[in-house]
């Protein structure tokens, strides 16, 4: 027996049955989505950015420089190789002006900077989900001495001070792929909060008559789990993912601004943040730049995932 997926707390009684009539709960959730002014907002700025980092390429291609290529051209050695022209170089050659010393395009490198931050962001993110749905799941329906020890497991995770760990594992490990590197120390530390999420849920749907059902009917385990179990908890886990998101940006650019994060000449906004605060007196455009653009990128996400928790999982959002 198999129950139709729906978000686990959409309220369509708002809408009344005439509206709701011959409409899917997923449709249902867009309309009340796109209604929220800073949801909208929030949507249609994270689009855009992840349409931006996907056309990095021919993007920076347009504004003619790549973000490793030098403009000597663009900096005055006379002057400590400051931009020329006001607002750090901007201008028709240069579209959000210039790296100092380097001359290197900023347009190109926050760009290719955005591309980095939220690959490893999403990457990292996905580690996160799937290790902490199917560790949740698995606490939440087995119970016994699985639920004691993935339990005792989310706990020693959480309680392990996280952020020291992941600047020593990045100081140490010299000849790896930094993003897969980076990927795999966040996503490490990151899952028991969902994981915790998924088990409460679970907790309250394995004594539905829909998974007794399934299992007088003789349905294995893995086939409740992900039949049953699974479609009814991924509004909550949708939710949970979205708000997910900006904490692994920050996270990214806090290792990266630290030093122990992508390495040159590989750009990210935390390791441009980092390399602009030597300048931020002389040229506070360099800085603004990159900075902007993280933060633009946290609240959207967040903005974004404030909205879809209300909508999907409102009592979640009320305890």
């Amino acid at each position: 027996m198999s129950t139709t997926t729906e978000p686990a707390a959409v309220d369509t009684t708002a809408a009344g049955p005439a509206k709701a009539a011959g409409r899917g709960p997923w449709r249902l959730v867009w309309d009340q989505l796109w209604a929220r002014g800073s949801a909208r907002f929030g949507l249609i700025t994270v689009a855009v950015l992840i349409l931006a980092a996907v056309l990095a390429g021919p993007l920076s291609a347009l504004g003619g420089w790549s973000p490793e290529e030098f403009d000597k051209r663009a900096v005055d050695p006379y002057l400590g190789g400051l931009p020329r022209g006001d607002f750090g170089g901007i201008g028709a050659r240069h579209w959000l002006g210039v790296e100092p010393i380097t001359g290197r395009d900023l347009f190109a490198r926050v760009l290719h900077g955005g591309q980095v931050s939220l690959l490893i962001a999403f990457a990292a993110t996905a580690v996160v989900v799937v290790v902490g749905t199917l560790a949740g799941i698995a606490a939440g329906y087995f119970g016994g001495r699985v639920d004691t020890v993935l339990s005792r497991l989310m706990d020693l995770t959480m309680s392990f001070p996280s952020l020291i760990f992941m600047i020593a594992m990045m100081s140490v490990a010299k000849d790896v792929n930094r993003i897969l590197l980076m990927t795999s120390v966040i996503g490490l530390f990151g899952w028991p909060g969902i994981a915790r999420v998924v088990r409460g849920q679970t907790l309250s749907l394995k004594h539905r008559e829909y998974v007794e059902a399934a299992k007088v009917g003789g349905a294995r385990s893995w086939r409740i789990l992900t039949r049953e179990i699974l479609p009814n908890v991924s509004g909550p886990i949708i939710a949970y993912t979205t708000l997910l998101i900006p904490g692994m940006i920050a996270t990214e650019a806090a290792l990266s601004y630290l030093g122990v994060g992508v390495r040159p000449p590989t750009a990210s906004w935390g390791q441009m943040i980092a390399e602009s605060i030597v300048h931020y007196e002389v040229d506070p455009t360099y800085f603004l730049i990159p900075t902007v653009f993280l933060f633009t990128a946290v609240l959207a996400f967040t903005l974004l995932g404030d909205a879809l928790r209300d909508i999907l999982d409102p009592r979640g959002g009320r305890s």
